[in-house]
C-alpha cells in the first residue's frame, strides 16, 4: 500500500499542537446550509468528513457492501509556517469491501499532507483527493475512484431524493453543552452504478447508498467515549439515521436521529426516544476488540433489528487516522421482516475516540 508518512502520527500533532477549541470557528444553530458552497471543505473548522456507504449487487445477484470515506482535519500547528510542507490541513481516506463469501472486510487507506497537487479539498464543490483516490462532485452526481491494495472502485453516486437535514437544520448535537455539535447534512437512497474490480475479476454493479457530510470544531463531549450510528435506507424510499453517544461506562450520553418517510415528511427524534441494545457480540481476532454488531434500535415507537452482512467488519486505521472501529453493512427487520439496508457504525470500543 502506498502511504505518505508523517513525521509524527496525526493523533501526536493534534495532541501536541492543537490550540483551544475557542481558536477554531464554532458551531451554531440558526446558520442555513446552502449549495453547492457547503458540499465543499470548510478548512477552518478542526475536522470534516464525506462518508458514503452502500449495499450493491452484482450481475449474479451476490450483494456487499462498500465504503468510501474522506477525512479532513486541521490540527492548527505550523500555521504561521511558510513551508509549503507545514501540515495545515491533513487529509485521510478509507475505503472497503464487505463481501461474505471473502468472510472479512478489505480495506485500504491513504494519509496525507494537503498540497503539492497531490492532495486536496475543495470549498467551492465536493471534490477531495488524495493521490489517485478521489471523490467529485460532477453534474449533480457524486464519482469515486479508488485505487487499492487489492480492489478497485469506479462507482457513481446519483442523488434520488432532497438534501436531508440532520438535527435542527443541519444543527446536530452531540452532548449536552450546545458546544458539542455539527454541521451535518445526508443524501440518502443515492442510486449507485459502476464498476468494482477485486480477486482479478470486475464486476458492473447497482445498488444503493447513504452519504453523510459532516464539519466540526468540538464534536465529541469530553466524557465521551465514542458513539454507534446507522444510516438505512428503507426498502419503501423512507431513510432512518439514529446515533448514541456512549460515556465511559458504555451508558449513553447523547442520541439524536431523524426519519423521513416515503411521502417526504420529516420527524427529528429527542435524546430519550432513542435506544441502543445489544443483541450479540463479536470479538476481533486481530484487535482483540469486542463490538455488539447485532443490535435493536428503538426511535420513537418503532423498533429495527439490525444484523450484520457478516460479523468481521472492522476497519483498522491505525496507519492514518489512529482509529479501529466497525464499520459494517447491515439489514435492518421489523417483525422478522426485512425492511431495509444500511451501515452501522461503533467506534471507541477499543480506547476511548479522539478527534
Amino acid at each position: 500500500m502506498r502511504r505518505r508518512r508523517f513525521l509524527a502520527s496525526p493523533l501526536l500533532l493534534l495532541a501536541s499542537g492543537t490550540l483551544a477549541a475557542d481558536d477554531y470557528p464554532r458551531v451554531l444553530p440558526g446558520q442555513t446550509i446552502g449549495f453547492p458552497r457547503d458540499a465543499g471543505a470548510h478548512p477552518a473548522f478542526r475536522s470534516e468528513w464525506w462518508y458514503i456507504t452502500g449495499w450493491v449487487r452484482e450481475p449474479d445477484g451476490n450483494p456487499f457492501g462498500v465504503q468510501v470515506t474522506f477525512f479532513r482535519n486541521r490540527p492548527r500547528v505550523a500555521e504561521s509556517n511558510p513551508s509549503a510542507f507545514a501540515p495545515r490541513q491533513l487529509l485521510f481516506a478509507h475505503a472497503a469491501i464487505a463481501d461474505a463469501r471473502y468472510g472479512k472486510l478489505r480495506h485500504d487507506q491513504r494519509a496525507a499532507r494537503a498540497g503539492f497537487g497531490l492532495a486536496n479539498a475543495a470549498e467551492d464543490t465536493t471534490a477531495v483527493s488524495i493521490d489517485d483516490w478521489s471523490l467529485k462532485l460532477v453534474d449533480g452526481a457524486y464519482i469515486a475512484r479508488i485505487v487499492a491494495r487489492d480492489f478497485r472502485f469506479d462507482l457513481r453516486f446519483a442523488p434520488s431524493q432532497p438534501v436531508l437535514l440532520e438535527g435542527d437544520g443541519g444543527f446536530s448535537r452531540k452532548g449536552r453543552s450546545i458546544e458539542n455539535a455539527s454541521y451535518y447534512y445526508s443524501q440518502p437512497q443515492l442510486a449507485v452504478s459502476g464498476n468494482v474490480a477485486v480477486d482479478g475479476r470486475d464486476a458492473n454493479i447497482t445498488g444503493t447508498a447513504w452519504l453523510d457530510h459532516e464539519w466540526s470544531s468540538a464534536a465529541l463531549a469530553p466524557e465521551a467515549s465514542g458513539w454507534d450510528w446507522i444510516g438505512i435506507n428503507l426498502d419503501d424510499d423512507g431513510a432512518l439515521m439514529a446515533f448514541r453517544m456512549r460515556d465511559h461506562a458504555g451508558a449513553a450520553l447523547w442520541a439524536g436521529g431523524t426519519f423521513r418517510g416515503r411521502d417526504g415528511a420529516l420527524r427529528s427524534f429527542e435524546p430519550a426516544e432513542i435506544r441502543f441494545a445489544v443483541e450479540r457480540r463479536w470479538r476481533s481476532p486481530r484487535t482483540g476488540i469486542e463490538y455488539p454488531v447485532a443490535m435493536r434500535v428503538s426511535v420513537g415507537n418503532d423498533d429495527y433489528a439490525l444484523e450484520p452482512l457478516m460479523d468481521d467488519q472492522e476497519l483498522d486505521a491505525r496507519a492514518s487516522t489512529g482509529t479501529v472501529y466497525w464499520e459494517g453493512a447491515v439489514r435492518a427487520l421489523r417483525g422478522g421482516r426485512e425492511v431495509g439496508r444500511g451501515y452501522l457504525e461503533l467506534t471507541g470500543y477499543g480506547k476511548p475516540l479522539t478527534l
